[in-house]
């Protein structure tokens, strides 16, 4: 038995020669050589600099593809390194150019080897692990790319900070992954042969399209100087049933008493199953990542901590369903507190996860289904409001239909495809806060 288990050993590490151990802070995983040599490097640069490049094959007819490595930031300023992926139409830029659109992913957890790009294939349209056809653990690939590589645009799509770069993932924490967009952005006008011009719009979904609302709201950090490029010039934003707790708490608390209440409703309410409770764990697991006065023992048992701790360093985020499922069924409640301390930090800290309540520097168009149990849609409408009363144009489109959670990217596809290119060709648009304002 022990000679058969060091054979099947053996057959593993060469088939997956190009696979070596990184170890995180806590949990030990496999990562494709490119991600762990990335992660011995250290995040110097200007924000944009692409510091490690990789040429890798893609299904996309008149595409050329890479694994990228760039230099981003957090949300409190910190340089870090974001992995991500690019696919670009081959031959020569036109003279003007080329624009840049920039995909922001949904939930795939917070462990180094779950960013999208470490998929064996990823530059290929969005596969999505719930639908039927989804042929991977982990959703990947890249929403309406043939198309877009169709008109002329540069694909560009980050893992976000902590998922293959180093770092512990800041998950939800919109203002870190609202850098890693703008940053990839500018990774792909730092690769000068791609003839990328300054015309730029940012997509996605889910945590993904929660990014997309705060890079709407950072003005300042999109105007930066000093960048490995310059400039950019977002035209619009698309977000498909984007999160935004923020949104449902008219200002930033100051109230113990208030905060004990508001940490409490949000346990109870994202605690009413186990993926549900999975999705809060995991958001309650990166919140120190960002914000260093709040601790896993505030919320979680000694026990709860350190399974949390251990779950979340090790797996993405359907391996960690399945891992609280069989290890906790139904008692997963179990690994909170009774009560929960150090409440008023905590939900300053949620506040300050969410999207800036600053007008954003282009239209938005939020997609939303009817049926969707992960995101509240409410969340949407709130933003919506909130943007148009600083003089934003928001505009939120119900889908046809009674879509999902998981629907939404490909039921809104034939919707936000004519609307980015009508963006990137300048024409005028009808400004959807009108019914509000």
């Amino acid at each position: 038995m022990k000679l058969y288990c060091k054979t099947i050993l053996i057959f593993f590490l060469s088939f997956w020669g190009s696979f070596v151990l990184s170890q995180s802070a806590d949990t030990t995983v496999y990562l494709p050589a490119f991600y762990e040599s990335t992660m011995k490097m250290n995040a110097v640069g200007k924000l944009g600099q692409v510091i490690k490049k990789e040429s890798i094959a893609t299904s996309i007819k008149g595409a050329q593809a890479w694994r990228l490595a760039y230099i981003s930031s957090d949300q409190a300023g910190r340089k870090t390194i974001s992995t991500g992926l690019l696919v670009a139409p081959l031959g020569k830029a036109p003279k003007a150019g080329r624009p840049v659109v920039a995909w922001s992913h949904g939930t795939t957890g917070t462990a180094q080897n779950c960013g999208p790009s470490q998929l064996s294939n990823p530059a290929q349209s969005l596969n999505e692990y719930f639908l039927i056809g989804g042929n991977s653990g982990t959703d990947y690939g890249l929403p309406a790319v043939q198309k877009l590589i169709q008109n002329g645009y540069i694909v560009v799509a980050t893992d976000y900070q902590g998922q293959g770069g180093g770092g512990r993932h800041q998950y939800m924490i919109s203002g870190t992954q609202a850098h890693d967009a703008i940053n990839s952005i500018r990774a792909a006008g730092n690769i000068k042969e791609l003839g990328a011009n300054k015309k730029a719009l940012i997509y996605g979904w889910s945590q993904g399209a929660g990014s997309v609302l705060a890079a709407a709201s950072s003005p300042d950090y999109i105007s930066q100087k000093g960048t490995a490029f310059d400039g950019i010039d977002l035209l619009g934003f698309v977000a498909m049933a984007p999160p935004d707790v923020a949104a449902t708490i008219a200002t930033r608390p100051n109230d113990p008493v208030a905060a004990d209440k508001f940490i409490a409703g949000l346990l109870q309410s994202f605690s009413a199953n186990v993926m549900d409770f999975a999705h809060a764990s995991m958001t309650f697991w990166a919140i120190p990542n960002g914000f260093s006065n709040t601790k896993l023992d505030d919320l979680f048992t000694v026990d709860g901590a350190k399974a949390v701790n251990e779950i979340y360093t090790g797996k993405c985020i359907h391996t960690a369903v399945d891992t609280l499922n069989y290890n906790f069924g139904e008692s997963y409640k179990s690994l909170l507190k009774p009560q929960a301390q150090n409440t008023l930090a905590w939900a300053q800290a949620i506040y300050d996860s969410g999207v800036p309540k600053v007008k954003p520097v282009a239209p938005v168009i939020i997609y939303w289904g009817t049926k969707d149990t992960a995101v509240p849609p409410v969340m949407g409408e709130l933003y919506r409001q909130q943007m148009c009363q600083l003089g934003a144009n928001v505009t939120r489109i119900q889908l046809a239909g009674e879509q999902t959670h998981y629907t939404t990217p490909p039921v809104a596809e034939p919707l936000y495809v004519p609307w980015i290119e009508d963006r990137f060709a300048g024409k005028p648009i009808q400004n959807g806060c009108i019914e509000i304002n």
